[in-house]
């Protein structure tokens, strides 16, 4: 068995150790008392930015969604099928999250396929769904050619879609939910946090609560 499939049995085994052996365990508790997350995230698929690794939490600590170049798609209601949606009504609407982290990354390869979606139409050995996927974050006009740099533009497009879930909106306008647009640095390993009045991203401060 390859060694990379071996180093998830182990961390499976420390896990287990860790969180889940004996009646007072972080996981028996949490079988009790159920999951009371304070903070919701939507991260990118990528295997480099794990929400949980990153901000170094244990179980029960996040209400998290993945999905490719962590989109927030807009609100629409019929009768299609909306994973990412679905976990945006769960968290906010039932467990009354009070953060919402949009986490974005460097290096992000569903903005690459947006940048270059002609190149990548042809070059992906399947493209049922990735260019119509991250075409939801398109930006109209915008003359940007830098992966990082649309990504961060990409992040404040996920945020105005936010405001179509009338449930965000309204928690929102009460100041019962913050909306964070974080951005991470996969080659420093650091945050950066969007500051909406000087409109422009700065490293995350460890003490600062926006």
């Amino acid at each position: 068995m390859e060694k990379s499939f071996q180093k998830i049995l182990a961390g499976y085994r420390a896990f287990r150790k860790k969180y889940a052996i004996g009646d007072e365990s972080v996981m028996h508790h949490l079988f009790d008392q159920g999951q009371h997350p304070e903070t919701m995230v939507v991260s990118c698929c990528d295997a480099r930015v794990d929400p949980a690794v990153i901000l170094q939490c244990d179980p029960g600590d996040l209400f998290v969604v993945r999905n490719i170049a962590n989109i927030v798609p807009p609100y629409i209601k019929d009768n299609s099928y909306y994973g990412t949606n679905a976990a945006l009504e769960f968290g906010v609407c039932f467990l009354k999250i009070k953060h919402l982290i949009l986490l974005g990354h460097s290096k992000c390869g569903g903005i690459q396929a947006l940048l270059n979606h002609e190149t990548a139409k042809k070059n992906l050995p399947r493209n049922d769904f990735i260019t119509n996927w991250v075409s939801l974050i398109k930006v109209p006009n915008a003359d940007l050619h830098d992966p990082d740099s649309y990504a961060k533009l990409a992040l404040q497009r996920s945020y105005s879609n936010c405001q179509t879930f009338p449930w965000i909106k309204d928690k929102v306008a009460s100041k019962e939910l913050q909306i964070h647009l974080w951005f991470f640095d996969i080659k420093t390993g650091e945050i950066s946090t969007y500051l909406k009045n000087d409109k422009t991203y700065r490293p995350l401060d460890y003490n600062q609560s926006n």
